[in-house]
């Protein structure tokens, strides 16, 4: 089992009624886990309207007036033009390539603000900091901001609640009266919102949505549509080897990744540049389907075999309302998604429409055959 723990206040909306909290040690104990009806929940999630606390979510915002330039050249996305009011996902590599941060950013009048996983953000304010040098921009920890999340297809029906006129689009960001901002993400489904609001306000932006219709989900809910739609979260679903490629967030902003292939040198992007021009991820990111009769669930972390053969590691694992116990994995590139599987002690098998299409041969090593008259 993965130690994701971290200390984290819990929150407020935990006093609604039928709050259960998650798990002790897990990343999510200072949220609630689910009220009363896990699967209910996810169809709200998934086919009208809920909303989800995520307010142990760490917020920090940089101020100043290279604060885009300066951000571009440390991390691996390109967001020296990104423009008031637009968001973008990005990730902070070591100097092999691994990942060791993964963040969502919004550009809000003459403010940078980030969000990303609650014990991984302390680590990544330091390295903000420490690299600031000459460069005028200032980051600091926004403890006095929390992140909600609306999902669903009913989102349309708030937009007089949330104070506007209409909802912005696709990792676009809105003010809302009062301070904060609803910003657009792509997943974990087609219509999903965050709002980033002052935490003082936190219990009654709940209140006035849920007044509104929508209808409390846990993070439950939100970690079985993530989960379904194959997104990875740092620290469960990767581990300390885990480059971009493999966890599926090469792309830039339109292409809804966290690496652009056409920026400048950032630390990391040699390895980066690499395997996307000559060589291929040594595994993937993949959905796993797992046997509902199996008398232990696998834990985050857990081996993945074959035959066997430790070809992989498991990540987040979920009762999802429609697919039943399913799971994120980072497997071998080179198994076969009809493999039969055991993710811990549990049979698995691999979706194979989960599987990344990844035979179009590299522009460099294209180069390189043309070069040796192939």
């Amino acid at each position: 089992m993965v130690d994701v723990s971290v200390d984290v206040v819990p929150s407020p909306i935990l006093s609604v009624s039928g709050a259960v909290p998650g798990t002790p040690g897990s990343p999510d104990a200072a949220v609630a886990w689910h009220y009363g009806d896990p699967f209910g929940e996810q169809k709200a999630a998934a086919e009208r309207v809920a909303i989800v606390d995520r307010s142990h979510r760490f917020v920090l915002n940089i101020t100043g007036a290279e604060r885009l330039s300066w951000l571009h050249t440390i991390t691996s996305q390109h967001v020296a033009n990104l423009g008031d009011r637009q968001s973008a996902e990005n990730l902070d590599l070591d100097l092999n390539g691994r990942v060791l941060h993964h963040f969502v950013l919004t550009d809000l009048d003459a403010t940078v603000w980030i969000d990303t996983e609650a014990d991984r953000g302390p680590e990544l304010l330091s390295f903000l900091s420490k690299m600031v040098f000459w460069a005028d921009a200032k980051p600091a920890e926004a403890s006095d901001h929390a992140v909600l999340s609306l999902l669903g297809p009913r989102v349309t029906a708030l937009t007089e609640t949330l104070g506007l006129d209409e909802l912005p689009g696709v990792y676009e960001a809105v003010p809302l009266e009062g301070g904060g901002f609803l910003r657009r993400m792509p997943w974990p489904s087609a219509d999903s919102f965050d709002l980033i609001i002052p935490r003082e306000r936190l219990a009654a932006w709940w209140s006035r949505l849920t007044d509104a219709g929508a209808e409390p989900a846990g993070m439950w809910a939100f970690e079985a549509l993530r989960v379904a739609a194959v997104r990875p979260r740092i620290g469960l679903d990767t581990d300390e080897r885990t480059i971009p490629h493999e966890a599926r967030w090469i792309g830039g902003v339109t292409e809804f990744g966290a690496v652009h292939l056409d920026k400048g040198c950032y630390r990391g992007q040699e390895t980066v540049a690499r395997v996307h021009n000559l060589g291929k991820p040594p595994r993937n990111l993949v959905l796993l389907h797992l046997d509902g009769s199996a008398d232990e669930r696998p834990a985050a972390g857990d081996d993945v075999t074959a035959g066997g053969r430790t070809i992989g590691r498991v990540g987040t694992v979920i009762d999802h309302y429609e697919f039943g116990p399913i799971a994120l994995a980072l497997v071998k590139r080179s198994i076969p998604a009809d493999t039969p599987l055991t993710a811990g002690s549990a049979a698995a098998a691999i979706d194979p429409d989960s599987v990344p299409d990844d035979d179009t041969p590299q522009a460099g090593r294209l180069a390189i055959d043309r070069l040796r008259g192939r």
